[in-house]
């Protein structure tokens, strides 16, 4: 009976023995296991300096001069925002549904893990808000390999216990909140509240924080965008934890789980929101900046990832009452167009050859992306030209917004050349800031940027820079008179290889008039006088002092406005008047700061004398006789008659001193408008892509019609903003004037007003 005893006890004793064998050995693996993964045995580990400054991906924001974030440029759109700035109850909704016991762990919650093992993970996960963000910095999503998935777990653990070494529990939170994806563009909190209600985190109401929250679990299921019924239920769900955790009263969240969810969806793309075209010149030009810039330790800047602030001079009020003056215009000018066109069978192509027709369609057809995509797939070049006579369906752009439709490939050419497209830039003659830029009427569908990019022929709005030189060359004065009447320039004058005999507008000669007059009438006769006077070398000379790029041929011609500029170019070349002859540079960039708030790049403006204050006084003594008794008297009536009303939005009114100069070209496939005020141009161009897409006729061909309005729409809405302070005061004068500019003004001439252009005179 004893020996019985005494071998059950043996027995205890050795499998009592084995028991803490086992364990030993079981915790000292697991120990030996955590120490190997934490030396990354089992793969990189982050180091101090990693967790110190973790790989942030960080979007780069384009910010206003009235501090508005216009744009970004991202990988993930991720805009990092402070724990300060983020609202109580969003942090509360955060942490009663994500982490319970957040505040209570140090980054590993031993409750929640066992009552994960020992139910088989059926009563939910165990990864707290630190162990989340472990695995959105250092090691993405896990793998479904048991033996990697228990080393990514262990690496997940290592990592969050050292972030809560390294970071506050506010910290944390913020870190997490900006580096999570909500879709639909929108990375991070910031960019989630712009993209989803419009407003910044700390205006969310506590409905719109818990629907935020809620997506956390499953971004791509509970997308609002696509389930709205399953957001909702999720975002009560929300509520619910709130109340369990005693963030919220039960009274309060019965009334806000009956509220339905309203969205302000608003993607934040490259191509949608404010100022699209103005962001991508912005973009060609840090492209150029970041290989000319370099960081401290040599490489290069990333705008996709590296959270610059750019801060541009561009004015979002501006920018966006810029950009509803050419919709508001467009729509209306448009549909005239379309009148206009109705009986053309090669619309919107006037006198073109079939094979011109055929060429330019063929150029079309070869830089567009579907000719692209058909070329790489190694089609064969018949097989491409054949699919564009296939229908199919498409997404188009109209006025009235995207439309389904089908059509050939073909026709949806010739259905976007028949846009009217406009440019606009508007400046501060004194600082060079760029205020608005509108490049085209809507950058998804067209491209093609018509202020920096593109060069169209100017027409009349080129005659001041004659004028200029004219007043500095033989000390005229807007008041001195010259005879309008026929005027020929001889073979071999000027290098003219034929007699020019160029003709007024409506074949009228007027005999004596003063220069302010002729401008206002843009006589041309008179330009074509003066710049036989001064030569054309002297123009092209003071043209370039203005910074004008352009090539432009010392003919002529150039006095009629034979000359493709850019509204860029324009701007800051009518500016220099405006800003007693001193050119600046247009400037739209104040300032770049890196993403800890560092000034990196701060650009000076390039400036340079052209002309005296004097003469740059009278030329805009002879802009405002336009605006008074020319073309661009129509700002200051109450209507223009012959249907004007209808499409230019009469009556403008304006009562203050204006600047300005209306410009049409050969057959009115250009129409401009310059205006200027004390501390603003504005310079702006409208007509088709192509030059052979116009009016046939001069009513609603001409700068006074097709472009001016577009200027009177803006500045009218500029003027009722008080606060951006548009000045409607009197020019600078300049102090002992030389030049003689106050002269007797005549009684406006409608003639001029209804049918101011240039001829088609233009070829020597």
């Amino acid at each position: 009976m004893a020996a019985k005893k005494n071998n059950t006890t043996k027995d205890f004793n050795h499998y009592k023995w084995q028991f803490w064998k086992i364990f030993l050995y079981t915790l000292g693996g697991l120990a030996l296991f955590f120490i190997l993964a934490s030396w990354g045995v089992f793969g990189s580990m982050p180091s101090f300096e990693d967790l110190e400054n973790p790989d942030s991906n960080l979007a780069t924001e384009v910010i206003s001069t009235d501090g508005v974030t216009i744009g970004k440029f991202y990988n993930e759109n991720r805009t990092p925002i402070k724990y300060a700035d983020l609202p109580k109850h969003l942090v509360d909704a955060l942490v009663a549904t994500e982490d319970e016991r957040f505040y209570e762990h140090s980054g590993i919650d031993g409750r929640g893990t066992m009552r994960a093992v020992l139910s088989f993970g059926t009563s939910g996960g165990a990864s707290t808000l630190t162990q989340q963000l472990a695995k959105l910095l250092f090691h993405g999503e896990g793998s479904r390999f048991l033996p990697l998935r228990i080393i990514q777990k262990a690496k997940e653990w290592i990592i969050a216990i050292r972030l809560e070494r390294q970071y506050t529990k506010n910290e944390i939170i913020a870190m997490y909140l900006n580096k999570a994806d909500f879709v639909n563009t929108a990375v991070g909190i910031r960019s989630a509240s712009k993209v989803y209600f419009g407003k910044e985190p700390r205006d969310l109401t506590i409905d719109e924080g818990a629907m935020l929250v809620g997506m956390l679990k499953n971004p791509s299921l509970f997308n609002p965008i696509k389930r709205i019924e399953k957001v909702t239920l999720r975002r009560n769900t929300v509520l619910g934890q709130m109340v369990k955790n005693g963030f919220l009263e039960e009274s309060a969240k019965a009334q806000l789980e009956k509220k339905p969810i309203v969205l302000h969806f608003q993607p934040e793309s490259h191509k949608e929101g404010i100022a699209t075209y103005f962001r991508e010149y912005l973009r060609d030009f840090m492209k150029r900046w970041t290989k000319e810039n370099k960081k401290s330790d040599g490489s290069e800047f990333d705008i996709y990832k590296d959270g610059l602030k750019i801060y541009v001079t561009i004015d979002s009020r501006m920018q966006t009452y810029a950009e509803d003056a050419v919709t508001q215009h467009l729509t209306n000018l448009q549909k005239e167009f379309v009148i206009d066109q109705k009986d053309n069978k090669n619309a919107p192509f006037i006198k073109l050859s079939d094979a011109e027709t055929q060429k330019l369609m063929m150029q079309a057809m070869k830089t567009s992306d579907r000719w692209k995509q058909m070329a790489a797939q190694d089609k064969s070049e018949s097989d491409i030209i054949k699919s564009f006579g296939v229908k199919t369906k498409m997404k188009v752009f109209t006025w009235k917004g995207e439309r389904d439709t089908i059509l050939t490939p073909t026709d949806s050419i010739r259905y976007y050349k028949s846009f009217l497209q406009s440019g606009l830039m508007a400046m501060e003659p004194q600082t060079g800031h760029v205020k608005a830029w509108v490049g085209g009427i809507n950058y998804k569908y067209f491209q093609y940027d018509h202020v920096g990019q593109g060069a169209r022929q100017v027409g009349s709005t080129f005659k001041p820079f004659v004028y200029a030189t004219a007043i500095e060359q033989l000390n005229m004065s807007p008041c001195d008179s010259i005879i309008d009447s026929p005027f020929t320039i001889p073979k071999g004058r000027h290098n003219v290889t034929e007699s020019w005999t160029p003709s007024n507008s409506n074949g009228e000669y007027r005999g004596m008039v003063t220069l302010k007059k002729a401008l206002a009438l843009s006589i041309n006769t008179v330009s074509a006088k003066l710049i036989d006077k001064v030569g054309p070398e002297a123009v092209v000379e003071l043209t370039h002092k203005l910074g004008v790029n352009s090539d432009i041929p010392a003919q002529p011609s150039i006095a009629l406005g034979a000359v493709e500029i850019t509204v860029q170019d324009m701007v800051a070349a009518y500016s220099t008047f405006a800003n007693e002859g001193v050119y600046i540079k247009p400037q739209f960039i104040t300032r770049i700061e890196d993403k800890n708030g560092v000034v990196i790049y701060e650009p000076v403006p390039e400036s340079h004398d052209v002309l005296n204050k004097d003469i740059a006084f009278a030329v805009i003594k002879l802009l405002e006789g336009v605006t008074e008794s020319g073309s661009g008297a129509r700002l200051r009536t109450q209507g223009g008659g012959n249907g004007y009303n209808r499409v230019t939005g009469y009556p403008y009114m304006f009562t203050n001193p204006i600047a300005g100069k209306t410009g049409t070209s050969q057959k009115q496939s250009d129409g401009w408008f310059m205006g200027m005020v004390p501390n603003l141009c504005t310079g702006i161009w409208v007509g088709c892509e192509d030059r052979s897409a116009h009016f046939r006729g001069i009513t609603y061909g001409q700068g006074a019609t097709a472009a001016l309005p577009i200027w009177g729409i803006f500045m009218k809405k500029c003027y009722a903003d008080k606060d951006l302070n548009i000045s409607k005061k009197d020019f600078d004068r300049p102090k002992n004037l030389s030049i003689k500019v106050d002269c007797w003004v005549p009684v406006k001439d409608t003639t001029a007003t209804e049918f101011e252009q240039d001829t088609d005179e233009f070829s020597l």
